[in-house]
């Protein structure tokens, strides 16, 4: 069941409990997932030989700013019947001091405009990052980007930094390197030119694709941005992240309910072997229920109804394009 307009399991692979809570009922859905087409550290062929060894029905790839797994993707997924991979991204935005990141399904990667927009914000990011590593280089911290492109093997970030940073020593593992130098607000960080939020939300939907936000923990200003964006056409906010305590589970499916937008989620994996890291399918986690993606289904389609009214005509441009 490898398409992007996916027949979804029967009611006969429903669990009993509706929140498929880790312990009783093992997650089927994770719509967060990342491959070697952004920074994760498995093929897409690899992500999916592994999530259908799990309890899981129904994921999305959802790389940083890019759609180049896909097709790899839905084809590793052929050899599945009972999986269904959604074809996603996560597109990076910022509002001020903030990073918001943007959860997109059911995204064509042929739609018009979409590569153009990619490949413009993927300039941004090997920019900033060649940026980074020289200010690391000021800071008594050399690294060589030739090295920081082997560990990327493709599109380039801050993690593949961290990562080149730990294997020569600077600091003792990623999460080290984000905090005191690559973070928000780390000694060596450089930013990227990136669409605001609300642009962000308004290109996904001019190319017939969702918009939800991811991770809103991290989000500074998060009721502020969550009304514009509200007011922008929001589709859902990530409420089934496995690193939720069931305390912001319950509080922020609480805001989804109260204005109706669709609750998802997902690990938010990347394969990199930290020892907090989430694997999918972990039947301790808890994932969103099968109907979330029945609603992100009929919103895309509604958008890509919508697609040359929301569109004005054409995709929106990227930052720095238009």
């Amino acid at each position: 069941m490898s398409s992007s307009d996916p027949n979804l399991p029967s009611n006969g692979h429903q669990n009993h409990n509706p929140d498929h809570a880790g312990g009783i009922a093992p997650p089927l859905v994770d719509l967060h997932l990342h491959t070697t087409a952004s920074d994760g550290q498995l093929t897409p062929t690899e992500l999916i030989d592994q999530v259908a060894r799990t309890s899981l029905r129904i994921v999305a790839v959802t790389d940083h700013d890019s759609t180049e797994g896909i097709a790899e993707a839905l084809a590793a997924a052929e050899r599945y019947p009972d999986l269904t991979v959604i074809p996603g991204i996560e597109l990076g935005t910022e509002d001020g001091e903030s990073e918001v990141h943007l959860l997109s399904h059911f995204v064509d990667p042929d739609a018009p405009g979409l590569q153009d927009y990619l490949n413009h914000l993927r300039a941004g990011r090997v920019e900033a990052a060649k940026g980074t590593v020289k200010k690391l280089d000021e800071l008594g911290i050399h690294i060589e980007w030739e090295r920081v492109m082997e560990i990327a093997g493709g599109a380039v970030g801050r993690p593949h930094i961290a990562r080149a940073m730990e294997e020569a020593g600077y600091v003792e593992n990623a999460q080290d390197a984000f905090q005191r130098y690559l973070g928000s607000d780390g000694l060596a960080r450089v930013k990227r030119p990136k669409p605001t939020p609300g642009d962000g939300v308004m290109f996904l939907h001019s190319i017939g694709a969702t918009a939800t936000l991811a991770h809103p923990q991290t989000v500074r200003g998060l009721v502020r941005i969550l009304g514009f964006l509200i007011d922008e056409g929001l589709d859902g906010i990530e409420v089934f992240a496995p690193k939720y305590g069931t305390n912001d589970r319950v509080r922020r499916l609480e805001i989804a309910n109260r204005n109706g937008l669709i609750a998802v989620g997902g690990s938010d994996y990347h394969a990199w072997g930290s020892v907090e890291e989430i694997v999918p399918g972990d039947p301790n986690t808890v994932g969103p229920p099968l109907d979330a993606v029945d609603r992100l289904r009929a919103a895309s389609e509604r958008w890509k109804s919508l697609a040359p009214e929301v569109s004005g005509g054409g995709a929106q441009p990227a930052p720095g394009t238009g």
